[in-house]
């Protein structure tokens, strides 16, 4: 016996319940650029983590800078209350999306964090947007 079955497989009812409750809570980058570049996205895309020079450097199309200090219900109140906010950081490297998904979740919002981060976005050979300051102020 494998180490891959050594443990029984989940009925395909804890399986189908398992994979929808993750798609609930996570996307890819794969998904993301599709919306993006089908003009499809009805999400706001959060870039959570570095600096605004970072920012400006790099970061996904579309994006906003938002750091976790300017994430408060006053200042997330300037959206619909059913947005749906997708949070990336760095990469699998970095908790910065998860501390930001938690945050909003906290919030009452309605948020998913994109797999990967700025990682995968470039192991994907997707492109970057730079030099713009798209911070909401």
């Amino acid at each position: 016996m494998s180490y891959v079955t050594d443990i029984p497989a989940a009925s395909p009812e804890e399986a189908a319940s398992h994979f929808q409750h993750r798609l609930s809570v996570e996307t890819d980058c794969a998904d993301v650029h599709h919306a993006i570049t089908n003009d499809d996205q009805d999400f706001v895309l959060l870039h959570v983590v570095g600096s605004p020079q970072a920012f400006a450097r790099r970061h996904l199309p579309g994006a906003l800078h938002l750091p976790h200090s300017m994430m408060t219900a006053e200042y997330m109140a300037r959206w619909p209350a059913d947005t749906l906010f997708v949070v990336y950081c760095a990469g699998p490297h970095c908790n910065g999306a998860d501390r930001a998904a938690l945050k909003l979740a906290r919030l009452g919002l309605a948020v998913k964090i994109m797999i990967g981060g700025i990682t995968g976005w470039e192991d994907e050979g997707y492109t970057f947007a730079s030099n713009t300051t798209e911070t909401p102020h």
